[in-house]
């Protein structure tokens, strides 16, 4: 018998209605609870979207290739994007967004130092993980950030002695972008060039704001500096779309390869192809990967690479790579601790080894950066580099030896230990590290 009232409805009715609607909603919930979500923290408008965007695709390829494979743990992931603009302020807002809001478990992200400095105390504060894909100045070290771009030890200072070494320099010209990464890189290979017996009257130093356009006076000065009679170089930490006009003045100037050669450490292929490289033949960059690395891992890479943004001319460059060991480590730490949770990931994540795209491995260290090799690339015409020189695996070095505040500093995030600045001299940890 259905009891009816006075509506008329059946009660029964309506309770398999309030049961499917409550089911629904559960379901939802399993759904919800089935995802896990990354944020993605890279500029996509403004000064550093040149070099940023491409590090968006790849994450969003490199979620697209783990979720054909499962997922992680059995669920899904889910990439949060948001564009912080090129605004170093706007980039610690959206952390916190993506953090708090979004609950994301992880988050990759930020290119220049200085969007990591306003990151980080909030991923200190709420407790998250931030992975950060490119190279920087060192001087840091938090249990919160995994650094998987080249330390100064692991870039600036190998390329210093490659054209030392291989070109004969003896005068230095030391070229950035004016904030943390070039100021603070510049003054460890200004250390580092006078601990070798280079003269400070040998070494030029010359910042310029982000997106300076202008090239014409500079590039005359360095040329001058150029004609003392001793073999010159340029060191740049020029950053973003500043790089565009800076070579394209070298072209205008007549400044060759042979003649004073630049060895950039924020230049790669993405770079490279807004520019018409033939002038630039024979300049050097100093990465850990280049596209043109002869490895099958490498072929497959660029592979899924073009199949996934299909586009053939689409470049892979350094920081990708980074991004790519970075979340594959992610991946392996989450499925060895059996959670997201950040304190269980920051534990079961050291020690971890993933491949990298040399077809060797980077291997994530106590001080939570990743060993890597050294690659010093020549400019070719069509935009790639030939690698004229590769180390072996090289650990990230936090706290520079050639600083006085900082050569006794050591970073080691195990348990009991967990300090980012211990003082070997004196046997006491400084605090955080960052």
């Amino acid at each position: 018998m259905t009891f009816k009232s006075k509506s008329g409805k059946s009660k029964l009715g309506g309770a398999l209605l309030a049961a499917v609607m409550s089911a629904t909603a559960l379901q939802g919930a399993f759904a919800a609870d089935d995802t896990i979500k990354i944020g993605v923290l890279h500029s996509l408008s403004g000064t550093m979207a040149i070099s940023e965007t491409t590090l968006k695709d790849v994450m969003l390829m490199l979620v697209a290739e783990q979720n054909k494979k499962g997922g992680v743990l059995g669920k899904k992931l889910e990439a949060v994007v948001v564009d912080p603009a090129s605004d170093w302020p706007l980039f610690a807002e959206k952390a916190r967004q993506l953090i708090s809001q979004d609950k994301v478990a992880a988050v990759f992200g930020c290119w220049t130092s200085s969007s990591r400095k306003s990151v980080l105390p909030v991923f200190e504060e709420l407790n998250s993980i931030l992975f950060y894909p490119v190279q920087y100045e060192g001087e840091e070290s938090s249990r919160n950030i995994f650094y998987t771009g080249a330390a100064p030890n692991q870039q600036a200072i190998p390329a210093v002695d490659y054209l030392a070494k291989k070109e004969g320099v003896k005068r230095w010209v030391l070229a950035g972008t004016d904030y943390v990464y070039p100021q603070t890189t510049n003054k460890i290979l200004k250390a580092y060039l006078m601990s070798k017996g280079v003269a400070e009257s040998d070494i030029m130093v010359n910042y310029t704001p982000f997106g300076h356009s202008d090239w014409q006076t500079i590039v005359s000065d360095i040329k001058k500096f150029g004609s003392a009679g001793k073999k010159t170089a340029v060191v740049s930490t020029i950053n973003g779309d500043a790089n565009v006009p800076f070579y394209k003045e070298l072209g205008n100037q007549g400044i060759k390869a042979e003649d004073i050669p630049v060895v950039a450490f924020s230049v790669g292929e993405e770079e490279l192809a807004g520019l018409d490289t033939k002038p630039l033949v024979g300049h050097l960059a100093a990465w850990n990967y280049f596209q043109s690395v002869d490895a099958d891992v490498n072929a497959e890479f660029i592979k899924e690479w073009h199949a996934f943004t299909k586009n053939d001319k689409r470049v892979t460059n350094d920081p990708m790579e980074a991004a790519y060991i970075g979340f594959n480590a992610w991946v392996k730490a989450v499925e060895a601790a059996g959670t997201t949770n950040t304190d269980a990931v920051l534990d079961s994540i050291i020690g971890v080894s993933v491949p990298n795209l040399s077809g060797g491995t980077s291997t994530v260290m106590p001080n939570h950066h990743i060993t890597k090799p050294v690659l010093i690339g020549e400019i070719q015409a069509d935009g790639q580099f030939d690698i004229v020189q590769e180390t072996a695996p090289v650990v990230g070095d936090e706290w520079s030896d050639y600083l006085p505040d900082s050569k006794n500093l050591i970073s080691d995030w195990r348990k009991p230990m967990s300090c980012g600045n211990f003082n070997v001299a004196s046997g006491k940890c400084g605090g955080k590290g960052s």
